[in-house]
């Protein structure tokens, strides 16, 4: 078992609470085929096939850095699917799950520790993912401060102010919240002080600026910043690896029509990276291609761990 899946274990036998929630689609979501994720409706008066396709990419960090990175696979996504595509800046999570909810939001990148709610409450049907050229994937969380804080280990957090990005981020929450509980013994509130930034680049820029002691971070949004020099390597300083996590889920609106949905695959498989901007800006945390997913398997780990936090896929 990995240290990670020994700490979401440690994590459910500490917990002295009701039984945890088991992972479910809300009531509007249908699963016959039983893969987790929403059927597409049968029938033709549910489906949806508008002229223009709204696109988010998970809100981790500066919207315009990528409205300008996506901009030559959305190029390829019209010339595919012979539609107007729309990049959509999205500034939370919670906004960009309610998007698709309520329909809004036709095709998106939904991150690591959002992803079971989207595909919980928004019929988000996530089916591909970035890899490197040799087809591995994934992003490690870290626990980050910066020379000189004080803090030398992860137990010198204590007393001290700890950044978060938002509570349905896996490695800005999830995780680390997990992690710290049953390898630490240790809790928001009780022994160190939980703030929540919003976003990896936020909580990011925070450490490098020493406005947080530390913070639980997405390496590959680290990377990315480090390439862009927005911040230098040596203004961060890495406390804790957690093993490797999917990364960001790409994937549609359920309702589309099942034509529109296979075209949209088509458009992520059939992209070529090289020289593109999608390259110039994901090359710099190691991503060249999209492979296929299972949100059954891929995300197994993912929903453990929400299971070991007592998430509750409830719906509003």
């Amino acid at each position: 078992m990995s240290r990670l899946l020994s700490a979401v274990a440690g994590v459910a036998l500490l917990a002295a609470a009701p039984a945890m929630a088991e992972f479910r689609l809300d009531s509007r979501y249908a699963d016959a085929d039983g893969d987790m994720i929403a059927d597409i409706p049968t029938d033709p008066a549910q489906l949806v096939d508008p002229d223009t396709l709204i696109f988010a990419y998970t809100p981790v960090e500066d919207p315009a850095v990528y409205a300008e990175a996506w901009a030559d696979f959305l190029t390829h996504l019209e010339e595919v699917t012979g539609k107007t595509v729309q990049f959509f800046p999205v500034q939370s999570n919670a906004a960009q799950i309610e998007a698709m909810r309520a329909g809004r939001l036709h095709i998106a990148g939904f991150n690591t520790g959002s992803n079971p709610l989207a595909v919980a409450c928004a019929g988000f049907r996530p089916f591909t993912m970035m890899a490197a050229a040799d087809g591995s994937f994934g992003y490690e969380m870290e626990i980050i401060t910066y020379p000189g804080s004080g803090v030398e280990t992860v137990e010198d957090i204590k007393g001290k102010q700890l950044a978060f990005t938002s509570e349905t981020s896996n490695s800005g929450f999830k995780a680390p919240s997990a992690i710290l509980k049953a390898d630490y013994d240790m809790e928001p509130g009780r022994d160190f002080e939980a703030v929540f930034s919003g976003k990896h680049d936020n909580s990011i820029l925070g450490v490098a600026n020493k406005d947080y002691a530390a913070a639980s971070i997405a390496n590959s949004v680290r990377k990315r910043m480090e390439s862009r020099e927005v911040i230098s390597a040596d203004q961060i300083r890495i406390l804790y690896t957690s093993q490797t996590f999917p990364t960001t889920g790409y994937g549609v609106a359920h309702n589309l029509a099942p034509e529109l949905q296979e075209k949209i695959k088509e458009a992520f498989s059939s992209f070529q990276w090289e020289g593109s901007s999608l390259e110039a800006e994901f090359s710099k945390s190691g991503e060249a291609q999209f492979i296929p997913i299972s949100f059954q398997e891929d995300w197994a780990v993912i929903r453990k761990i929400d299971e070991a936090n007592g998430v509750a896929y409830t719906c509003q």
